[in-house]
């Protein structure tokens, strides 16, 4: 199937759909199924946002940002997953009850609103990947259209090149959680202490970064052929002082370099 089929394939089975939520972070996928909906003639979408401390200002702002410019209706809900123990405690599934209070607060709009479906960005690459979510996905009754359809994450990219999105070369955007190592407490402080690092860091021009947050150690994830850009005496000198005046005693780069995921190395 080419990738012009496998649109019009994934455009006809939207259309069908009628009115629909979709989990909407702003990211690569949701923004391209976002904008496949808008244009499948659906009856009714509904762009949906969970706001929590595992999100940056930066990413709620761009999922506000890009909706408006898509016009199409977009609501913020609150969610409280750091309320819930089995998701505080950071377990290796910690991904399942975050996922499973969004899609319940999704599963409450649908019930209470008339929508017919509740859709997700996920793609046919992320069934090789490591994902707790999928199971609240299962329990709630989410739709995945883009898996259904068989796009993976390059062809969705080249689809929204075409489509204008800016979205098309976005780095992946995990929540902030995901920087904090199994077993250890996940509190807002510690969120916020890794929103800004990395916001700090990437002032000197970085863009895939992770700034892993071990208690007292920072680990400092980019590409090694950005190792240049924060080794400099000057930038060293900055990032260290910036990252001990937020909390961090010690501060490290990894030298394997970036990679997606990383935390789930410790359970391999």
């Amino acid at each position: 199937m080419t990738l012009d089929e496998k649109f019009d394939k994934l455009k006809t089975r939207l259309r069908q759909m009628d009115r629909v939520v979709i989990a909407f972070s702003g990211g690569v996928d949701s923004t391209f199924l976002l904008k496949a909906a808008s244009m499948s003639g659906l009856r009714e979408v509904l762009a949906v946002t969970g706001q929590s401390e595992s999100m940056t200002e930066e990413e709620f702002s761009f999922s506000k940002e890009i909706a408006g410019s898509l016009d199409v209706k977009h609501r913020i809900i609150r969610t409280n997953e750091l309320g819930n123990n089995n998701y505080s405690k950071n377990p290796p599934d910690r991904c399942y009850y975050c996922k499973k209070e969004l899609f319940g607060k999704l599963k409450d709009i649908a019930q209470q609103e008339g929508f017919s479906f509740i859709l997700d960005g996920t793609n046919s690459d992320d069934v090789n990947d490591r994902r707790p979510g999928r199971r609240a996905a299962y329990e709630e009754g989410v739709e995945s259209p883009l898996l259904e359809t068989g796009l993976t994450k390059n062809e969705i990219r080249e689809l929204s090149k075409a489509l204008g999105l800016p979205t098309w070369n976005k780095p992946a955007t995990p929540c902030l959680s995901s920087r904090i190592p199994y077993g250890l407490e996940i509190t807002a402080e510690a969120l916020e202490k890794v929103s800004k690092a990395e916001t700090f860091i990437r002032k000197f021009g970085v863009t895939e970064l992770r700034v892993r947050n071990h208690s007292e150690v920072a680990r400092i994830e980019v590409h090694p052929d950005d190792f240049h850009k924060l080794t400099g005496a000057q930038a060293r000198k900055e990032i260290v002082d910036y990252l001990r005046s937020i909390g961090f005693k010690y501060i490290t780069l990894d030298l394997q370099g970036f990679r997606s995921g990383s935390g789930n190395e410790a359970l391999l």
